[in-house]
C-alpha cells in the first residue's frame, strides 16, 4: 500500500491513486456560498525578506465538459490554445512579454506530445518563447505552476504562463504489442519474400487492441477500485459518499447561477455552439443516487458514478509573475503563491495552523476518498502510527471547504484541475474577505501537492 495525500503528508494512506482529504462530520447542511461577514482583521503576511514574491495575476479556463459532448471532435491543443487566448484577452498581456509557457497533461496525444508548444504557437506566441509539457497525473497543472514559481524565484524568468489540459473524448488506443512488433518488422522488410514471411506470422489474437484504463502501471489497480478499498478501510458508508457528492453538485450549481465561476471563458466550438459553462453540474436526489449500482467492486462496493468525478475535457491557464514585474506592468495581482508539498508541511513551513486558513480548495476525486482522508486527519492514532506526528492534523471545517463545488460536480480534466483550484481559492478569498487559502490535490502513484495562496492586499 502507498501512503500519501496532500491533506496530511506523503505518508497518509492512499489506497486510491487520486486521493485527497475526507470529511468526517455531518454533511446534512450545505455551507454558505458567502461568508456571513468579511474578515477585517489582517493577519501576518508570509512574505520573507530577501525572497522574491511570486503572484498570480489572473487565470481562466474553458468550460469543463463531460467527455464525448461538445468538444468531442477537437484535439487537446485546441482546448489549450483556447485557454491561452482567453488569458491573453482577459489580461491584455503582450505575447512578447511572456518568458516561458509550461502546461500539464496526463493522457498525451502522440501527434502533439509537447502540447504546451503546439498550443502556444496556435495562440500566436513567438517560436522564440520556450514551452514544455509536464505530466504528474492529477497534479500536472499544480506542478506546472510550481515550475513557473521556480523559474521566477530563481531569476530565470519574470513572466510565465502555466496551465493544463486534458481531453478524454479521444484517447490513444494501441494495437497489441505482438502486432506492433510485427508492423515494425514489416516496415524494415526489404523484399517481397521478407514481407510475406512477416505477414504469415500474424495470428488472430494480434488484432486485439490495448484499451486505455485509468490505472496504475505498478499495481494495475484502477482509481475506482482503490477508492472503494479506501472507503471500506475507513468505514465510509455509501450514504455518506452520496451525501457529500450531492453537496458538491448543489454548491456548484449555486455558484454557477450566482456567477461566481468567473474564471470560465466562453468558447465558440468550430461547427458547433458556443459553450460558456460547465455541463457536469447535475444536482440530483438521494433517492436517485441510491439507485445506482457499484461501478468498480461489484456487487458490494460503495463507489458509484454519482459519487465519483467524471471523465472531463477542459483546459486552464494562469498568468504568473514576480510581484515587481506585475506592478511595473500595471497589474493588480489576485494572490501570492506559496507552494510546497503536503498540507502539514506547508502549514508548518508557513508558520500557520488550520485555524489560520480562510478558504480550502481541494480536489475531489471520489467522495469516499475525501471522507476517508478527513477521517484520518481527525485521528490521533492515525497521526501517530502512519504520519510520525504526536497529534492529529485536524480536518478543515466544512463551512470553509469547497463551498463553490469541486471536481465531483465541476469536472476533473486531469491535467487542468490544479489551476482551477488556485483561481477558486483566490476568488473566494476576495469575495469572503479571507487572507489565506489552502489548495491541495493528489495524484496517481501516491503523490500529492499543497499550496498556500495568500490574498493580495486590496
Amino acid at each position: 500500500q502507498r501512503f500519501s495525500c496532500i491533506g496530511t503528508c506523503r505518508r497518509i494512506v492512499v489506497l486510491t491513486p487520486c486521493c485527497l482529504f475526507a470529511v468526517a462530520r455531518c454533511l446534512g447542511c450545505s455551507a454558505p456560498l458567502q461568508a456571513p461577514a468579511v474578515q477585517t482583521k489582517s493577519k501576518k503576511t508570509l512574505a520573507k525578506p530577501g525572497v522574491k514574491n511570486v503572484v498570480v495575476v489572473d487565470g481562466v479556463r474553458t468550460p469543463f465538459l463531460l467527455s464525448g459532448t461538445t468538444y468531442a471532435d477537437l484535439m487537446p491543443h485546441d482546448l489549450a490554445r483556447t485557454a491561452l487566448q482567453g488569458l491573453l484577452n482577459r489580461t491584455n498581456i503582450p505575447r512578447e512579454v511572456v518568458d516561458y509557457i509550461v502546461y500539464g497533461t496526463v493522457i498525451q496525444e502522440v501527434k502533439t506530445s509537447n502540447v504546451a508548444r503546439e498550443a502556444a504557437l496556435g495562440a500566436g506566441f513567438s517560436d522564440k518563447t520556450p514551452a514544455h509539457t509536464v505530466t504528474m497525473a492529477c497534479i500536472s497543472s499544480n506542478q506546472a505552476m510550481t515550475t513557473a514559481v521556480g523559474l521566477i524565484a530563481s531569476g530565470q524568468c519574470e513572466v510565465v504562463v502555466a496551465g493544463g489540459v486534458e481531453f478524454m473524448s479521444d484517447v490513444p488506443i494501441r494495437h497489441s504489442r505482438k502486432m506492433r512488433k510485427t508492423m515494425l518488422s514489416l516496415n524494415k522488410a526489404k523484399s517481397l519474400g521478407q514481407r510475406l514471411s512477416v505477414i504469415s506470422r500474424i495470428r488472430p489474437d494480434y488484432f486485439a487492441p490495448e484499451l486505455p484504463a485509468v490505472a496504475e502501471f505498478s499495481t494495475s489497480e484502477t482509481m475506482g477500485h482503490s477508492a472503494d478499498r479506501l472507503a471500506a478501510a475507513f468505514s465510509v458508508s455509501r450514504v455518506d459518499q452520496d451525501d457529500y457528492a450531492l453537496r458538491s453538485h448543489t454548491l456548484a450549481k449555486k455558484a454557477q447561477d450566482a456567477g461566481f465561476l468567473s474564471d470560465v471563458v466562453a468558447y465558440k466550438v468550430p461547427g458547433k455552439s458556443t459553450v460558456d459553462k460547465d455541463n457536469g453540474i447535475r444536482p440530483s436526489s438521494k433517492e436517485q443516487m441510491a439507485k445506482l449500482k457499484p461501478a468498480f467492486i461489484k456487487p458490494y462496493g460503495t463507489v458509484t458514478a454519482a459519487n465519483s468525478s467524471f471523465l472531463t475535457d477542459g483546459a486552464s491557464a494562469v498568468l504568473i509573475m514576480s510581484e515587481d514585474k506585475a506592478l511595473a506592468l500595471g497589474y493588480k495581482p489576485k494572490a501570492y503563491l506559496r507552494p510546497t508539498y503536503a498540507t502539514p508541511k506547508v502549514l508548518e513551513r508557513a508558520g500557520l495552523t488550520l485555524a489560520d486558513i480562510d478558504v480550502f480548495e481541494f480536489h475531489e476525486a471520489f467522495a469516499g476518498q475525501i471522507l476517508a482522508n478527513l477521517t484520518a486527519m481527525e485521528s490521533d492514532w492515525f497521526a501517530q502510527n502512519y504520519m510520525g506526528r504526536k497529534t492529529k492534523v485536524g480536518a478543515p471545517p466544512l463551512e470553509k471547504f469547497n463551498t463553490w463545488g469541486g471536481s465531483l460536480s465541476l469536472g476533473h480534466p486531469f491535467g487542468a484541475t490544479g489551476c482551477r483550484l488556485v483561481m477558486a481559492a483566490a476568488h473566494r478569498m476576495k469575495q469572503e474577505g479571507g487572507q489565506y487559502g489552502l489548495v491541495a490535490a493528489c495524484a496517481a502513484g501516491g503523490q500529492g501537492h499543497a499550496m498556500i495562496v495568500e490574498a493580495y492586499p486590496q
